[in-house]
């Protein structure tokens, strides 16, 4: 097969990566990043079509380190990952996972994310980034990797 990743654009690939979703996900998927998006206007959009996951992470630089949040998809649902989710205060026990850093919280519809206890939450992940977000201008995608083998991205 041959792959069109040099001649397509950012907008073109994440496009064909979503499309592999089965519909409800793809557009869980995208009312997601738009709301995402208007949340952090400046960040650039860290893109990863994994193994496990499709993952669009949230960076005040083009530096995975610096993410602050990712949303992470897969054939069983949609997730909002925190990178440092283990030190961010959680008096709602939202916060699902246990290892040493990283958090996330399931989002059955795009509305969970101004919920607000996720919006806390995202707040102070923001809060904590050890590198801001850019105050002007706008953000930008850039595709980090694409897996050649891929778990299934529809159930069933």
């Amino acid at each position: 097969m041959k792959s069109t990743a040099k001649t397509e654009t950012p907008a073109q690939q994440i496009a064909g990566f979503i499309a592999k979703f089965d519909p409800a996900n793809a557009r869980l998927i995208r009312q997601c990043r738009a709301v995402l998006r208007g949340l952090f206007p400046t960040a650039v959009e860290i893109v990863y079509d994994n193994y496990n996951f499709f993952v669009i992470g949230y960076s005040p630089t083009e530096r995975p380190s610096d993410c602050i949040v990712s949303l992470a998809a897969a054939a069983n649902g949609v997730g909002l990952c925190f990178f440092h989710g283990a030190t961010l205060p959680d008096p709602q026990r939202l916060l699902l996972g246990n290892g040493k850093q990283t958090r996330f919280v399931r989002l059955p519809r795009a509305a969970a994310l101004k919920t607000p206890g996720v919006a806390d939450l995202i707040q102070s992940a923001v809060a904590q980034a050890k590198t801001p977000l850019p105050s002007s201008g706008g953000g930008y995608a850039i595709i980090k990797s694409i897996s050649a083998k891929q778990r299934p991205r529809r159930k069933g």
